[in-house]
Order: C-alpha cells, then sequence, then structure tokens
C-alpha cells in the first residue's frame, strides 16, 4: 500500500481506451492511492471505445490540481477531445510545473503536446503519433515504457504491466 493517502485524477472522454484508462486507474487503487475520474462534465457517463463506461466524478472545472499527487491521461480518441479544453492543459501544466507524475499511454502525448511541456522529454507513444511528439520537441523512443523525471510515458496495451509498475513507482517516489 506504497501510495496510501495519494490522490490521483484520471481524465476521461468520449472513445478513452479502455485498457488504457482502467488497468492504470485499478494498479494505484491496489497500492492505495484514491483516484477521482473526471470529464468535462461530472456525472456524465463517458463510453470507452470498446463500451465500458466511466461515470466522471468532478467536471475539469472543479480540479484543484495542487490537491492531487498525480494525473493519468488515457490514451484512445479521447486525447483530441480532452487537447481541446483549457482546464486541461492548464492542469497538465500545473502538474508537470510542481513535477507530478504524469502518466500518457499511446495517443495520450497529444495532450501534453497540446500543453506545450515536451521540449527536450524523452517520451515514447503510439508510433503514429511521433511526428506530432517530435515536432513538440520531445525525443521519441520506440520503446514499452520511458521514464523521464516525473513524465511517465507508453506505447500501446500491451506496455501496461510495465507502465503501471513504472507510474506506482513514480507516485511512492514523488514528495
Amino acid at each position: 500500500m506504497r501510495l496510501t493517502g495519494k490522490k490521483i485524477i484520471a481524465l476521461v472522454d468520449e472513445e478513452f481506451e479502455d485498457l488504457e484508462l482502467w488497468y492504470p486507474v485499478y494498479r494505484v487503487r491496489e497500492e492505495g492511492a484514491e483516484v477521482h475520474l473526471a470529464g468535462a462534465e461530472k456525472g456524465k457517463k463517458y463510453i470507452g471505445k470498446y463500451g465500458v463506461p466511466a461515470e466522471a466524478e468532478l467536471s475539469f472545472e472543479e480540479i484543484d490540481s495542487s490537491r492531487y499527487d498525480g494525473i493519468l491521461v488515457p490514451g484512445g480518441w479521447a486525447p483530441d477531445k480532452l487537447r481541446r479544453y483549457g482546464k486541461v492543459l492548464q492542469i497538465v501544466r500545473e502538474m508537470n510545473d510542481a513535477k507530478k507524475p504524469i502518466g500518457q499511454i499511446c495517443h495520450a502525448g497529444w495532450v501534453l503536446v497540446s500543453a506545450g511541456i515536451l521540449k527536450g522529454v524523452t517520451v515514447t507513444s503510439t508510433p503514429g503519433i511521433r511526428d506530432d511528439m517530435e515536432n513538440a520537441g520531445a525525443v521519441w523512443k520506440d520503446e514499452p515504457v520511458v521514464v523521464d523525471g516525473h513524465i511517465i510515458s507508453a506505447r500501446r496495451p500491451p506496455d501496461l504491466p510495465e507502465y503501471g509498475k513504472a507510474y506506482v513507482d513514480a507516485l511512492a517516489a514523488a514528495k
């Protein structure tokens, strides 16, 4: 229970990649963390690419990033929607400025690109957005998981076991 007392935000929007949301959420909960799902509308059920629902417990506007220890950004098609919310980008920037663990997998890199936090950061993602990551100033690697300081990135669902461990380790080590 290395994460007892830690609070995490997990972002949701339509067509999130089901495994890329739920696997990390359950992984940090197994270690004792409290996770709040946040979407544009509090109480709305967002549906993943494969039909699994996720109900937003908070709206983006309700989030005070100073009260959280980390953030999880799932992949799927949701990141293309998430990056259009100014409040989401603000939260990601605040987490980055505070050096709090930011977990991103697959297409979630789009949110970090739009937040403008990747210049000089070594990351991975789905190969389909490699150009976007590099054009944002990131150093992209084709590896299952890349940890660069407080930013933990992974490529796709088969990388989830390594990603989950790396994210939990980063949260456990965070102040």
